[in-house]
């Protein structure tokens, strides 16, 4: 039982992105400015580190948002509970307050506005997030774009010498590898953008 449970868990491991609001003593400006440059760089450290950034709200604001994302569950509550950490977030305490969370992780990344657009340097210019649309409205989404373009190779395909002679496997082997890329890079973007006042209709952004 216990190993069929931590199969499923590696196979549903996905990468999770962390967003956090700290209110910053602006006298300690500078000193938080090492503070936040001294916690990216043990993060780095970590195994299933996938990047982090940081930006203030407004030049001279209190508030500052921290993001870093971590490629699973497992690697990310190491980071968060470790002793490293720890440290580093009570050295900061005197000048640096948590005052909001959140968490987003898998498809729903690209339903959200852009938690996180990585700058050049270290910075990260953070927006207020939308609310994630009911998960019926994301898989019709995805369907739309997938679809259309699963039908559009199967005829094109069908078209080049020996495909149609091929055994299932390496016919969905080649199909799949295709249609992957065009759909993370292209098709997904282009159809969460086009029905994104149907996704977030009747719901009101967090705040």
């Amino acid at each position: 039982m216990s190993t069929r449970s931590a199969e499923q868990t590696n196979v549903m491991a996905e990468p999770i992105t962390v967003a956090i609001e700290r209110t910053v003593d602006p006298v300690m400006e500078r000193y938080a400015l090492s503070w936040v440059r001294q916690g990216i760089d043990l993060a780095t450290h970590y195994p299933g580190f996938l990047g982090s950034g940081w930006v203030q709200a407004a030049p001279g604001s209190e508030t500052w948002y921290m993001l870093y994302r971590f490629a699973d569950a497992d690697t990310l509550h190491a980071w968060e509970a470790s002793e490293e950490r720890r440290i580093w977030v009570e050295a900061g305490a005197n000048f640096a307050q948590e005052s909001k969370i959140e968490r987003r992780t898998g498809i729903e990344g690209w339903f959200d506005s852009i938690d996180g657009v990585v700058l050049p340097g270290e910075h990260v210019q953070m927006m207020q997030a939308e609310p994630v649309p009911p998960r019926w409205k994301q898989a019709v989404v995805v369907w739309l774009g997938f679809f259309p373009m699963n039908l559009l190779f199967t005829f094109v395909l069908g078209f080049v010498p020996g495909y149609a002679t091929l055994p299932l496997f390496p016919r969905l082997l080649l199909t799949t590898a295709l249609l992957t890329p065009i759909m993370v890079f292209w098709i997904l973007p282009f159809v969460t953008r086009a029905f994104r006042p149907w996704l977030l209709r009747g719901r009101e952004p967090s705040m």
